[in-house]
């Protein structure tokens, strides 16, 4: 047995995104907190992972950001619930924006380690789901940061936890 396509089955998205060399040389003379403020703000480009996720900056403060993002059908996986790349891509982004927070200008840093635990499925009727990072932990060469993934009525859906090395 073989399934067909018709031409009107397929979709099409466009994603749109700015040149991040403007973002990334402005990180070098912000803190962290001014950086991620101006990225939820529109002063500077949002990542370009943001555009192709479709992910936003909701909140941000000293060691703490909160991303949310629309489930759609274009993150689909093949048993037709959304991806948990998804998932786990808006966990780490906000658990190392939070991290990133707490960083003075010119300090980096990057994911070692992301554990994700799944609670339940996603799909595209779930609604708007908000993930909360936060910092655990700040050292001089390794951070760790904590997120939670939940829809509108507080329901968790995903919790995680990253280690970083600060470079």
């Amino acid at each position: 047995m073989s399934a067909e396509l018709s031409d009107n089955q397929n979709r099409t998205r466009v994603v749109r995104w700015q040149d991040p060399a403007r973002m990334l040389a402005a990180g070098q003379d912000l803190s962290g907190l001014a950086y991620i403020r101006q990225i939820r703000d529109g002063l500077l480009p949002a990542p370009p992972i943001a555009a192709l996720m479709g992910m936003q900056f909701d909140e941000v403060e000293e060691g703490r950001v909160v991303m949310s993002v629309m489930p759609a059908e274009y993150h689909y996986n093949p048993l037709g619930t959304v991806h948990g790349g998804l998932a786990a891509t808006i966990c780490d982004s906000a658990m190392a924006c939070a991290v990133h927070t707490m960083l003075p200008a010119g300090k980096a840093y990057t994911t070692l380690e992301l554990h994700i635990n799944y609670i339940r499925p996603i799909t595209q009727e779930t609604g708007q789901l908000r993930c909360i990072g936060s910092v655990i932990h700040v050292g001089r060469r390794m951070a760790t940061a904590e997120a939670r993934l939940i829809d509108a009525g507080d329901k968790l859906y995903c919790h995680s936890t990253t280690t970083c090395i600060v470079l």
